[in-house]
């Protein structure tokens, strides 16, 4: 029985497909803008080495030995120099209020100016910020900084995705959007390895270092976005009708008037049309029951979150410092670039496994998968200590393989779902609530973890205990996948879009097949039609010949 209604079924496209070849310009646009997930891995990845710079404690901290009161809040359980909680906690979370309110400004930016010049300011005001961590001495700038960059990046973390998903073939659009996540990885991998080879200066090169680089990876985006085009759906949404399809004549390596371009302009021109009839350009359009927007709101929202509390951000702003305590005896940046070895090679099947397994069972296995993982870190880490080498080593490698989990699932999914499940009238917008909810909950992790990790007076002290509370968190993110998440995979940002408007998430894997299936069908004689008026066209010129 069709699980799908007439609404979905008269969106379908009816020409022949563009072909792998032809969208390649298409696929490398996509892969050219995840460079901007790089900005985001690196400043997140820098910090968590920084803070156990030597160089950097002294420079940042305070000299405290073991006749300072138990109650005063530092973090070091030895004599030295070090940063109390409250400092460590706000140099590390304060990046992410920046970001919050980046991704804010994110949706205004980009729908006032276009989603390429959006980046561009994005990357004026991050260049500021990085400049004002390089120059500071003291944590009042060096906060500042952080704030300040965190605007940029947090304008390019909602820009981005979007960008992506409204240029990326349907066929490969998780990949192209996981690209991003990926980009995320090597950032952080870069940044260990930067950190690792500046950690043992004894100037203000250790940390002004590893920051400063990232003006040059500024430069490098603005450069690629500087080349790449425009958004065509931005371009139909101003009324610029025929730029729009210039630019995907020049994704598709065809010309404007080819019916693939026609065809998919159209697609995009009537689903605006329908959305702008009840849209106010407000946020409030974000909350409507209209066509879904309110359960795709709150869908993107609680994404974002979850996969936050999977407590990843746990590892990679203190990932060093618990590598330290897991096995003493070892060297912490190192295990920290395993750790983000492990990180980029896993999200690489990711990247595959979102278009051609789909969103649904990667994010619902995933949380499982992380969840087993967690409860048995909390578990060794409880019973046999992290002074125990066999235990240390116990630990190390499960956290190695829940964050293969989330490399490989949560990672890349929370961006491709949350770019694909908004139409065009509230996509900037929507989007902008996502990622707004993803650095509110980053803060809100990067800021209590020492609260709750260290021992103390006023602490929980909590230890390898916190992975109890994010394997909890994993199991709840595996319900909400499952009964939240639509199947999306292979479909058209409009077909999407209808399916939302038509249908409940327990039906969408049915109904994603049925589409694909009628779809198929009709492509194929799409082509068939084709190769015959060639062939007739061949014969009549043969005739004319004769």
């Amino acid at each position: 029985m069709p699980v799908i209604n007439d609404a979905v079924k008269s969106n379908l496209p009816v020409v022949r497909p563009a072909t792998f070849k032809q969208s390649i310009p298409a696929i490398l646009i996509g892969v050219a803008a995840a460079f901007g997930g790089f900005l985001y891995g690196y400043d997140t990845g820098t910090i968590s080495g920084i803070l156990a710079m030597e160089h950097f404690r002294k420079t940042f901290g305070v000299f405290w030995d073991v006749n300072i009161p138990s109650n005063f809040d530092l973090t070091n359980p030895k004599p030295g120099y070090d940063l109390s909680t409250g400092k460590q906690s706000l140099v590390t979370s304060i990046l992410s209020l920046g970001t919050f309110a980046g991704s804010l400004m994110g949706a205004p930016i980009s729908d006032a100016v276009g989603r390429r010049p959006g980046i561009w300011i994005a990357l004026v005001i991050f260049s500021i910020g990085v400049a004002m961590q390089t120059a500071s001495t003291a944590v009042p700038l060096f906060a500042g900084g952080r704030v300040v960059a965190g605007l940029g990046v947090g304008i390019v973390s909602t820009i981005v995705p979007m960008y992506q998903s409204e240029t990326a073939p349907r066929w490969i659009r998780g990949a192209v959007v996981s690209a991003y996540q990926w980009a995320i990885t090597i950032g952080l991998l870069i940044a260990a390895i930067v950190n690792k080879g500046t950690a043992n200066r004894s100037d203000t090169g250790c940390y002004r270092i590893p920051i400063a680089i990232q003006l040059v990876f500024g430069a490098i985006l603005g450069l690629l976005f500087f080349l790449i085009p425009e958004s065509p759906r931005w371009l139909v949404k101003r009324q610029r009708r025929d730029e729009a399809c210039q630019v995907l004549a020049r994704m598709y390596s065809t010309t404007p008037d080819d019916e693939v371009v026609q065809a998919e302009a159209f697609l995009i021109e009537n689903n605006l049309q329908i959305e702008l009839s009840v849209s106010t350009d407000s946020y409030m359009d974000c909350f409507k029951t209209h066509r879904n927007y309110l359960s795709r709101t709150l869908t993107g929202i609680f994404l974002q979150a979850w996969q936050q509390l999977t407590g990843i951000n746990f590892i990679f702003y203190y990932g060093t410092t618990f590598f330290q305590s897991a096995i003493p005896s070892a060297d912490p940046f190192v295990f920290t670039i395993i750790s983000n070895i492990v990180n980029v090679f896993s999200t690489v099947p990711g990247m595959w496994a979102m278009d051609k397994v789909g969103r649904r069972p990667l994010l619902f296995y995933g949380a499982l998968w992380m969840t087993v993982c967690e409860y048995i870190v909390a578990i060794v880490g409880t019973t046999q200590g992290t002074g125990n080498k066999a235990a240390g080593r116990s630990l190390v490698a499960f956290v190695c393989l829940y964050i293969a989990a989330f490399a490989s699932t949560w990672g890349p999914g929370a961006w491709v779902v949350c770019g694909e499940i908004f139409p065009l009238a509230i996509r900037a917008k929507a989007l902008s609530l996502c990622v707004a909810s993803n650095w509110l909950w980053n803060f809100a992790i990067g800021y209590a973890t020492p609260y709750l990790v260290h021992k103390g007076h006023g602490y929980a002290g909590l230890g390898t205990k916190v992975f109890f509370i994010w394997g909890s968190t994993c199991l709840i993110a595996s319900l909400f996948a499952f009964f939240t998440i639509y199947e999306t995979a292979g479909l058209s940002l409009e077909e999407v879009d209808e399916m939302y408007a038509s249908i409940g998430p327990l039906q969408s894997t049915a109904a994603n097949a049925e589409i694909t299936q009628r779809r198929n069908v009709l492509e194929a004689e799409a082509v068939q039609q084709e190769v015959e008026r060639t062939d007739m066209k061949a014969g009549d010129l043969k005739l004319e010949t004769v």
